[in-house]
């Protein structure tokens, strides 16, 4: 079993069809584990019902050795100390500056102490290339910058699991590559993640397993170097043609 281990997980919107349909899967502590497919697929779906933004209609989901029940609020708030995720919209408040937007949850949710909370959203600005930014607002920031900021506020909360969600989708190609170099460093730092991701380049960088999804369901799981170069399903090798000719 995984650090975070995903077994039979099924979820689906309002009763409907469902969006998720037995999706298991094993993440090593440490691991980068990149999400890919087409749109629709689940891939955003899965780390959305793994923070209980969706309730999970069958399956089971460990950290850790302990189990989330997503019916009992005391296990999800649990689950979700141990989870943070970060979207494609950054999502800052724009009344409050780079610094406040990373340290408000840790204060005021966690309790935390001002002084020790500030400190360490100095040093994670910092880690993230906004060392000069702190006192800087949202509209005072380019797109990479602001998503940085989303990056460093959800590592605040000192997640042992990070979920990013297309966090380079909505920013411009020049900017891309500050935030992928955020999550190369992530990376060498060993933070056990979950890439949802187009960028099939950087997939193949940073990621130790790929997992191909489609209509709600894996479809395979392996290294990069099989899934990209190597698949096996003709449904991945549609794909893949199809995504690495552009």
């Amino acid at each position: 079993m995984g650090f975070l281990s995903i077994e039979g997980l099924t979820a689906s919107y309002g009763g409907k069809t469902d969006v998720l349909s037995g999706v298991t899967l094993s993440v090593p502590r440490g691991a980068v584990v990149g999400l890919i497919g087409p749109s629709g697929s689940g891939k955003s779906t899965v780390l959305r019902t793994l923070v209980g933004l969706l309730k999970p209609r069958a399956g089971k989901v460990t950290v850790g050795g302990q189990a989330v029940d997503y019916g009992d609020r005391a296990s999800l708030r649990a689950a979700r100390d141990r989870f943070a995720i970060v979207f494609q919209q950054y999502n800052l408040f724009q009344n409050m500056t780079a610094l406040r937007n990373v340290t408000v949850a840790p204060t005021l949710v966690k309790k935390r102490p001002a002084e020790e909370v500030e400190a360490e959203g100095r040093a994670l600005l910092a880690r993230v290339g906004l060392a000069s930014k702190v006192d800087s607002y949202p509209d005072e920031l380019s797109g990479g910058q602001q998503q940085r900021v989303a990056i460093a506020r959800a590592l605040a909360l000192k997640p042992e699991i990070l979920l990013l969600d297309e966090v380079t989708a909505a920013l411009d190609p020049e900017l891309v590559g500050e935030v992928l170099d955020t999550i190369r460093s992530l990376q060498s730092d060993g933070m056990t993640m979950l890439i949802v991701s187009h960028e099939m380049a950087f997939i193949r960088e940073v990621a130790s397993t790929v997992v191909f999804m489609d209509q709600g369901r894996v479809v395979e799981v392996g290294p990069p170097s099989q899934i990209l170069d190597a698949p096996k399903s003709d449904r991945l090798r549609d794909f893949t043609a199809r995504i690495l000719r552009h």
